[in-house]
């Protein structure tokens, strides 16, 4: 069972996060460069937030939006 955690301890850290240690190694040269990813995961929140905000503005302007207090049962 202890080669079976060992495999999967070689898979991960001389496969998988070597890319990850690249981006370590850059960090003290090139800050921005180093965060790509963090960068990328908060432009696609900002937009996937934008879309959110305006598809609730669609559905409020069409009087689709139920803002009554017993829209669900368990609040009767």
């Amino acid at each position: 069972m202890k080669a079976f955690w060992e495999g999967i301890q070689t898979f991960f850290v001389d496969f998988l996060f070597v890319p990850l240690d690249g981006l370590r190694s850059l960090e003290l040269s090139y800050w921005s460069l180093a965060n790509i990813i963090n960068w990328i995961f908060m432009a696609v929140c900002v937009r996937y937030t934008y879309y959110w905000i305006k598809q609730l503005q669609l559905h409020k302007a069409n009087n689709e939006e139920n803002q009554d207090t017993t829209a669900h049962s368990f609040l009767k």
